[in-house]
């Protein structure tokens, strides 16, 4: 169960007396899978900078609060790589050719610090790739959170059908500022500062 530990990234949770509801999500039980945010798919989406963007910020908080990363490419030679704004902040992707990413992700899963219960998702397409994964991920028994303001399909009736089926499903809807905020958890910490000007400079 999360609790209200104080640590930095990287350190083990500590006790506290207070414990946190299990549907929060935690910086010491998440880790966040960014699907197949590529170059030649991005602009046919209805609004495909804002997507970047709010991945990005996703991203570059996750990264400043020590949460694991991972990536995946759908037929990178046809698709193109993972956008630049992303790619600089990444690892090397997984390439997949399955619509689902829930195979070439098993080894993540459990890397670095072994088993970490929440998994977060954004990216595209929310109909196809997000939520093939998404439902293959939920019937491994992982809680699944997906952040629906940094998932995108080519049409918004699209996107809606799969949030609502993945929400009938189990899944966990969340937006960029609220997954940030469980996984910060305080307003003591260090990290709190850079992350209220992360907010403040995606806001502008």
């Amino acid at each position: 169960m999360s609790t209200g530990e104080k640590n930095t990234p990287g350190e083990a949770a500590k006790p506290s007396p207070f414990s946190r509801s299990r549907c929060l999500l935690s910086r010491h039980e998440s880790r966040l899978f960014v699907i197949d945010v590529q170059e030649k798919f991005v602009p046919h989406l209805t609004d495909g900078t804002r997507l970047v963007s709010n991945c990005r910020f996703l991203i570059e908080g996750a990264k400043l609060l020590g949460i694991p990363l991972a990536v995946t490419e759908q037929n990178p030679l046809k698709l193109g790589a993972t956008v630049q704004e992303l790619r600089e902040l990444l690892h090397s992707p997984l390439k997949k050719m399955r619509f689902s990413s829930a195979e070439c992700l098993q080894d993540e899963l459990t890397a670095g610090d072994g088993i970490r219960r929440q998994i977060v998702i954004c990216g595209i397409e929310t109909h196809v790739c997000v939520m093939q994964t998404t439902l293959d991920l939920l019937s491994q028994g992982w809680d699944v959170y997906v952040v629906a303001d940094a998932v995108q399909s080519r049409y918004e009736t699209d996107r809606i059908l799969a949030l609502d089926r993945m929400a009938s499903a189990g899944v966990t809807l969340v937006s960029v500022e609220s997954a940030l905020f469980e996984w910060c958890e305080t307003a003591e910490t260090a990290e709190f500062r850079d992350l209220s000007r992360l907010v403040k400079s995606q806001a502008k």
